[in-house]
């Protein structure tokens, strides 16, 4: 496709400014450890929920999820909403008083000081394996691939060209460079996707065709569908959507930067909203496109035909940017998440006990390189692979990693018996039983197949803390969930009144999320 110079000019112009900004972020940042990794704990409300949504949503939607629902359908957006129903609950009502009550600065903080150094340590190893190879790596490709069917740019090209950008700001300037560009990112990315969604709809016959698609909407499959059985609420997606909202530094590093508990809980609620739209501009134009577009062969590829088909001079810029502002502000995150992981888990525990925040700064700058290394090698890895669409492949391999680390923290919040042997019992076992059925169902649904993983490692974790000895209670302070965990202090009780009573605004998105579950059943 031969770009018009007013495309390529945005183009340019959107990433040289991007760049930019995230450098002049970085200059304006401290040397203190905290306001490195976590912008300082100054974050407001809709900087929390905005970077959320921008850090969340990126090339793996735009593309994948957008193959995936041109493949399957309208069920395709259950698992963006999905999270709204079980995940970000579990971080709000559950997970979030605890982490900013206690001051953390990781997730795994949590696992030590509830249970001990080995399940942060395993944690941390699981985590960034997901990192490199999910969040990095093939986000990274399909990037590229989008860049290269639209404008020929060789894949690799592309992959080495945004990892470098995207890592130069991110290293240099840590959570506050990634927010400043990430609330841009998150401008244009809707902005492009409204655009896009515009313009098929247009194609498509106007608004009677999204009416028209609606007689096949449908958000509950067979229990035997491969990729979509209703029976993934029951186990698969639930420990994915808890593991991934509620106990993953990716997302949760936000939260951890907030100025307060209400303004960490007004993020998530306003997060929950964005949950809900952004998806909605990545599904419809699917749902509608088969109306004038003939079958592709590869639905991944449905969000650069669009674009090449639909878009006129000037418009293509501005989308493509949306597409790069998905793709670099979801790296920029992953990278920044991975180098307080390694920093403040590993090497700040094992490695420097005694390292000042300057030495602890320079060691997440250089683990940032290593990092943005690994993720092109995976990334270069996945530039085989096209058989089905790349986003359920992301979510087989979240089935891998996450069952073991959603139940080290569901009982250790829930059940205070839960001792750290148990925890790790099913820390460990999450991976080598993921591979078990998967090579001994290979057709079972992999929703099903994590399912019975994770209640595998549940059912684990339980019969080793009862021949293990318990915690004492002292230990478990502010840790294991009490009638005391819900109350407020005063100044939070008036800061809750009215309009800014977080549980109104929250109450009003789910009970949209659920009349969509209900009419669509």
């Amino acid at each position: 496709m031969k770009l018009d110079w007013i495309d390529i000019t945005i183009f340019v112009v959107y990433i040289v400014g991007i760049v930019l900004l995230g450098l002049y972020a970085s200059k304006r940042a401290s040397s203190s450890k905290r306001d490195y990794f976590l912008a300082g704990d100054k974050l407001s409300w809709w900087m929390i929920g905005g970077s959320i949504i921008a850090a969340n949503i990126s090339s793996h939607h735009l593309v994948g999820a957008m193959g995936a629902a041109y493949s399957r359908g309208f069920v395709a957006i259950t698992l963006e909403w999905g999270a709204i129903l079980i995940g970000f609950n579990a971080l709000l009502w559950i997970f979030l008083p605890f982490y900013i009550r206690n001051g953390f600065y990781t997730v795994p903080e949590y696992l030590e000081k509830r249970y001990g150094n080995a399940t942060r340590v395993l944690y941390a190893i699981l985590i960034l394996f997901t990192y490199v190879f999910v969040e990095i790596g093939a986000v990274l490709y399909l990037g590229g691939l989008s860049l290269h069917a639209l404008f020929g740019i060789p894949i690799l090209h592309s992959i080495f060209g945004m990892a470098i950008l995207t890592g130069l700001y991110t290293v240099l300037g840590g959570l506050r460079a990634v927010i400043w560009t990430e609330m841009v990112q998150l401008a244009i990315l809707v902005l492009g996707g409204i655009v896009l969604t515009f313009a098929t709809i247009n194609a498509a016959g106007g608004f009677q065709a999204v009416v028209d698609s609606t007689q096949d909407w449908k958000m509950f499959y067979p229990a035997s569908d491969p990729d979509f059985p209703w029976t993934m609420y029951l186990g698969g997606l639930l420990c994915i959507s808890i593991f991934y909202c509620a106990t993953n530094q990716f997302i949760v590093q936000r939260v951890l930067a907030a100025k307060n508990e209400w303004h960490g809980k007004m993020g998530v609620i306003f997060g929950n909203y964005l949950k809900f739209f952004v998806p909605l501009i990545i599904t419809i134009p699917a749902l509608v496109a088969p109306k004038f577009l003939p079958p592709l062969d590869q639905p991944d590829l449905l969000f650069a035909t669009l674009v090449e088909t639909l878009l006129p001079k000037g418009l293509i810029g501005l989308v493509m940017a949306g597409l790069i502002s998905a793709i670099m502000s979801h790296i920029s995150g992953a990278i920044n998440s991975c180098t307080t992981i390694l920093t403040v888990d590993v090497y700040s525990q094992y490695i420097n006990k005694n390292a000042t925040d300057e030495e602890a700064i320079r060691f997440g700058k250089r683990s940032g390189v290593a990092i943005i290394i690994l993720g092109i090698l995976s990334a270069v890895v996945l530039i085989g692979y096209s058989d089905k669409p790349v986003f359920l492949y992301l979510m087989n391999l979240y089935g891998l990693f996450t069952p073991g680390i959603a139940t080290m923290f569901l009982m250790g919040v829930f059940w205070k018996r839960t001792t750290s042997q148990g925890a790790l019992a099913a820390g460990l076992l999450t991976i080598p039983l993921s591979l078990i059925m998967e090579f001994a169902f290979p057709d079972m649904p992999f929703f099903n197949r994590t399912g019975i993983v994770f209640w595998a490692c549940m059912m684990t974790c339980v019969v080793v803390s009862l021949f293990t000895p318990a915690v004492s209670g002292a230990r478990l302070h502010n840790l294991v969930l009490t009638k005391g965990s819900f109350q407020l202090s005063e100044a939070e009780k008036i800061q809750n009144r009215g309009l800014r009573n977080p549980t109104l605004w929250w109450l009003i998105i789910t009970l949209l999320v659920l009349y969509f579950y209900v009419r669509y059943f």
